[in-house]
């Protein structure tokens, strides 16, 4: 069935909402019908350098050492935000609205949350409310992250099997499981994790995986699935090392420099560490160095300038290469590609709702990153107030929600958790009837308690389960000071 077609047959809806649906990474969706369930008006765009056909990163340089500013500034915002306010002066047109209210809304997971948060920030006056899932915003310190795993791996010139890594994996979600109260197969808490939880007691463990031929899907960073890569790997057996356990806690610890200082946040522990995997290497029966290509397109196309689809090697590099190539590139796309503008004013006085989340376990952005957001819009917006009252503030038009167990804008296989899936309902309701909502309606699709229903419990309160059956949604200072970062490694505020 047309747009045109549903759009009719859902002519009374349609003449109150607009809606704009992406995702991906280095590309702008071409999907138009997100919204026709809700009688929407879709739309997409060639953002300029023919979207449809090309993604951003096979056109971000004019040529070696010179980079795309036209495109570059259409992928970071401009496309999107031109796009909708065409879009709402054709539909009041098409449809003789007169001076109708349209409602506007935007919806996006991973770049698309990026995309989102990107018109939030540009075009708040544009947007009735924006639903943006594990944003990949904070684009210089996300992408080069990707490659800060096989940097540990290439420092420490030790790699680890992944059956190994699998093993830390799995020996963490089932030790920090009951720390919320409830045992289902999901870390529900993983600042609790992180503050009681010692790596090193899996030393020693035994693990086997049998052999397989996979596929690592990169994330959906580009269109071309830069990040995806194919590895057969032979069966696995042994014991969990003390060098095994060493690679994943300086991953987990997170990025610093060589003095150090803090450069970035990292993954919750418990996720999985799929940055890690090593290759195998037939020739010599060994593990070796994998350099995702997430990150290593990053830094060779939009930090080095070269036309080049990865780095080949880290021989040279440090921490504080990584720190050098975050400089860079936090310098050269902070008004475009960062997307981390955290007065949100424009937005809010529109009357303009947000509704944010992200899977607590996500192994690909840091669910730490869009709470280090949610904390720089409170202290650039309402730093004169208490946290309580600031708090307050927030949730009357921005409300952020960690999802338990969850992974990259989607369920996670290793933890059966709840996800969000009504999402779009739940905004409508609040920015046309004044339902506002305050904990966010999500369902378990897998394992003991498939089927469940759990209101989750809006940041900055965390879940304690009574019994098998209840939870509540209460303040942890502790647990809110573990999720909380600065970043001494740059000389500038990075929000």
């Amino acid at each position: 069935m047309s747009l045109v077609e549903v759009s009719f047959s859902a002519y009374a809806q349609m003449l109150k909402k607009g809606w704009t649906n992406y995702s991906g990474g280095f590309s702008l969706s071409s999907t138009t019908t997100g919204g026709l369930e809700y009688g929407a008006v879709g739309a997409a765009t060639s953002a300029g350098y023919d979207a449809f056909d090309y993604s951003y990163d096979e056109v971000v340089l004019a040529g070696n050492g010179s980079i795309n500013w036209d495109a570059t500034y259409m992928f970071s915002y401009q496309a999107l935000g031109e796009m909708t306010k065409v879009g709402k002066y054709i539909t009041e047109g098409f449809y003789g609205m007169n001076n109708t209210k349209v409602y506007t809304y935007y919806e996006g997971c991973s770049d698309g949350g990026r995309e989102g948060m990107s018109q939030v920030q540009r075009f708040g006056d544009e947007y009735d409310g924006a639903i943006t899932g594990a944003p990949a915003f904070r684009f210089a310190q996300q992408q080069v992250h990707h490659v800060y795993p096989a940097t540990v791996e290439h420092t420490m010139d030790y790699y680890p099997p992944p059956c190994a890594l699998a093993k830390i994996v799995n020996a963490t979600i089932a030790a920090c499981d009951p720390l919320d109260g409830r045992t289902d197969g999901v870390i529900s808490r993983t600042d609790l994790c992180k503050l009681h939880f010692n790596l090193s007691s899996i030393i020693g463990e035994s693990y086997y995986c049998a052999a397989e031929t996979s596929s690592s899907l990169g994330f959906g960073f580009s269109k071309r699935q830069a990040g995806s890569q194919t590895s057969t790997t032979p069966a696995q057996n042994g014991t969990v090392t003390a060098q095994d356990v060493a690679v994943a806690q300086a991953v987990y610890d997170g990025l610093h420099n060589s003095k150090g200082e803090r450069a970035y946040l990292s993954w919750q522990i418990g996720s999985e560490l799929s940055d890690a995997d090593p290759t195998y290497n037939s020739n010599t029966s060994s593990w070796g160095l994998n350099i995702p290509s997430t990150g290593g397109e990053y830094v060779t196309k939009f930090v080095q300038l070269l036309d080049l689809d990865n780095l080949s090697d880290l021989d040279g590099v440090t921490y504080d290469t990584l720190v050098d190539w975050m400089t860079i590139g936090m310098v050269r796309y902070l008004d475009s590609l960062q997307t981390t503008l955290p007065d949100l004013t424009t937005f809010r006085e529109s009357g303009g709702k947000l509704l944010h989340y992200h899977g607590e376990s996500d192994p690909s952005i840091p669910a730490a990153s869009s709470v280090h957001y949610w904390q720089s819009v409170r202290s650039i917006m309402y730093g004169h107030l208490s946290q309580e009252d600031a708090q307050k503030e927030l949730q009357d038009w921005y409300q952020f929600y960690l999802i338990p167990g969850a992974a990259h804008c989607g369920t996670n296989s290793l933890q059966p958790g709840p996800y969000p899936e009504n999402n779009m309902n739940i905004m409508i309701d609040w920015v046309e009837n004044g339902n506002k909502p305050s904990r966010l309606n999500a369902t378990v699709s897998s394992g003991d308690y498939e089927g469940e229903t759990q209101m989750l419990c809006q940041w900055p309160t965390r879940p304690v389960w009574h019994g098998n059956s209840t939870f509540d949604c209460l303040n942890d200072k502790a647990s809110i000071d573990s999720w909380t970062y600065t970043f001494p490694a740059f000389k500038v505020s990075v929000y």
